[in-house]
């Protein structure tokens, strides 16, 4: 089977897979799976509002999952989406409440540009102690997502002016000069919260292919992911390489966090937990072998199972389920190398015959 052709159909037998996983697990619980997955598709599809919905929840998911892909790349395991989201999320929301009347286009500008800084630095940051000491940046990047979680729920309750908020943990809402939503958008989705985050993502990801496929910079970091030694043998600079992966992974986390928190929120408020855009975003990306084109398909799944979740409570299901069908998904995409072993056979069957 030719390898594009495998990177497409692995990806669907793993939701396929995870999808009757999911069913026989309703079944031994007593649940009707059939009539589970029909509220769960009609919650997804049955108005326009709930589609909406998904492309709103999908936008900031494609910025973690492009980040996470830059990362694996190059050889690293970004485990610090989440932390970097949430910084990129507090950075652009601050300075979208203390400059609510710029004109809408320097706004928006300044807090995309303002977010990327904010969760590049996040990311430099393991990805320079990888670099120059070699430390693992699995470790360091769990690790920062609870110093970013809890250093910025201390900055939203000690550091934000008291004019900005509206409790001690949660401020007030940006203005509409800095909303990522727009009147277009509510109208033409029956006041959904889809916002232009989507159109955002849409264009890093052809960026991000680009880069990756198109560019001295994306071949580099191909390279050093293969095999950093060589690399610099090569006269590439693996170090900097490295540490500029990091970088533009984090920015486009900070990116996906700031879609979250002025395209869906409105403002921002202290959290109880690492986000989950940054988890979610990973899965996406595994989901879609860390492919640029592939991710958007990947994150309208992962999209539509969020927004259908709360259908299944009409089949007196635990939306919760919903949960371990994702899991389920992730499992076997994990796994992927029995279905790779699997083609193999029937490739070497046929050679054979």
């Amino acid at each position: 089977m030719p390898k594009k052709l495998q990177n497409i159909t692995l990806p669907l037998l793993a939701v396929v897979s995870g999808l009757l996983l999911g069913a026989v697990i309703m079944l031994i619980f007593g649940y009707d799976p059939i009539w589970g997955y029909e509220e769960l598709f009609y919650s997804a599809f049955g108005s326009v509002k709930s589609i909406g919905e998904i492309f709103r929840a999908m936008a900031p998911l494609i910025f973690t999952a492009l980040g996470f892909a830059v990362a694996s790349r190059a050889g690293f395991f970004n485990v610090g989406l989440s932390g970097q989201a949430l910084v990129g999320w507090v950075a652009a929301g601050w300075f979208a409440l203390e400059n609510p009347d710029l004109p809408r286009p320097v706004l928006i500008l300044a807090t995309i540009v303002i977010a990327m800084i904010a969760g590049g630095i996040a990311g430099a940051i393991p990805g320079i102690l990888r670099a120059y000491l070699g430390t693992s940046e699995v470790i360091v990047t769990i690790m920062m997502n609870y110093i970013l979680l809890y250093s910025s729920n201390y900055i939203i309750r000690n550091v934000f002016a008291a004019d900005l908020m509206k409790n001690k943990d949660s401020s007030i809402n940006i203005s509409a000069n800095a909303s990522y939503q727009t009147e277009w958008l509510r109208a033409l989705t029956d006041n959904s919260r889809m916002n232009i985050g989507i159109f955002f993502a849409i264009i890093a990801v052809i960026v991000i292919w680009f880069l990756l496929t198109k560019t001295t910079l994306g071949f580099e970091i191909r390279s050093v992911g293969l095999n950093p030694t060589a690399s610099d043998y090569a006269g590439m600079s693996a170090k900097q390489t490295i540490i500029l992966s990091m970088i533009i992974s984090g920015a486009l986390a900070g990116l996906g966090g700031a879609v979250q928190g002025l395209g869906t929120f409105q403002n921002v408020y202290t959290q109880g937990g690492n986000l989950d855009i940054g988890f979610n975003g990973m899965s996406v990306a595994l989901l879609a072998s860390n492919s640029p084109l592939g991710i958007p398909f990947a994150a309208f799944l992962f999209g539509m199972l969020s927004i259908g979740a709360p259908g299944m409570v009409k089949a007196q299901i635990p939306p919760e389920l919903i949960n371990v069908v994702t899991a389920s998904i992730i499992f076997f995409v994990g796994v992927k190398f029995i279905f790779e072993q699997l083609l193999k056979r029937k490739n070497k069957a046929k050679g054979a015959n």
